[in-house]
């Protein structure tokens, strides 16, 4: 499978996992939906066979709420049946409504409160260099959560041990639960503070898909820090009512809605 059709059969999974759930997050999941398809599709060495091997390369979702984005992906991959996204979020299935890495097939990191998840990134990252493994980190932030006093914290921990094994993305789609980010805690500029904090930084538009690709490579080739992706996204990418609408950050569709979305959705297909 080429890596926009699993962002696009992700989309599908997302949108009717939330569905069925009648609770979840859209918009944030959709805005990194090709970021993961990349990750999980070229990028990572990971095996569904082996989704504890020693050496796979470890993915944080620090924006923990986006995880019926990691699901999919997850699913697509073949870590477990896809049919068993229609369980997200019901009593009894390890599908929960944040990533739980005790329950689910390929979770790295249990997350959900915003700011925590990078730094457990962080940790792996320093395992790997104390015990002289060559895997890689990946974690994925949401721009509201980068107001998070916790996270520039673990910048300076990323930088102050040199983790260049840590390659983190800021999913900078201007949304959050309460607005837009500038009004409610704005963090501009993102790339000047992250190059301040002493990590590479790369600006890219975070839905193209040569640009996530020539980010990740210039990510592998940098020695001696980390690297930050600043990804300019769009909450509730692919489906047109949901782009840009601060309402759809946690608020599930609706039947009426739901067929509209997978409509558009075949569409693009």
């Amino acid at each position: 499978m080429n890596t926009e059709s699993m962002a696009l059969e992700m989309r599908k999974l997302i949108l009717t996992s939330l569905y069925h759930a009648k609770s979840g997050h859209p918009g944030g999941s959709l805005s990194c939906t090709d970021i993961l398809a990349v990750l999980y599709n070229e990028e990572m060495n990971v095996n569904p066979a082996e989704p504890k091997h020693p050496l796979r390369d470890r993915f944080v979702l620090s924006k923990g709420h986006a995880a019926p984005a990691l699901y999919a992906a997850l699913a697509v991959k073949g870590y477990f049946p896809k049919e068993d996204m229609l369980t997200l979020r019901k009593i009894d299935s390890y599908l929960e409504g944040h990533p739980s890495m005790k329950s689910t097939p390929g979770v790295d990191m249990s997350s959900g409160s915003l700011g925590q998840g990078i730094s457990a990134a962080c940790g792996m990252a320093l395992s790997a260099k104390l015990t002289n493994k060559d895997y890689r980190v990946y974690a994925v932030l949401g721009d509201g959560e980068i107001e998070e006093g916790q996270v520039w914290e673990a910048m300076m921990f990323s930088a102050h041990y040199k983790l260049d094994n840590l390659c983190v993305f800021v999913d900078l789609n201007g949304l959050q639960i309460d607005g837009k980010t500038s009004e409610v805690m704005g963090s501009d500029p993102v790339p000047d503070k992250m190059r301040a904090f002493g990590l590479e930084v790369v600006e890219i538009d975070g839905h193209n898909y040569d640009e996530i690709r020539a980010a990740l490579k210039k990510a592998r080739e940098t020695k001696g820090k980390p690297t930050c992706i600043v990804a300019h996204t769009v909450k509730g990418k692919g489906v047109s009512y949901m782009e840009n609408v601060c309402d759809w950050h946690g608020n599930a569709p609706k039947q009426e809605d739901y067929e509209i979305a997978m409509k558009e959705l075949e569409q693009h297909g």
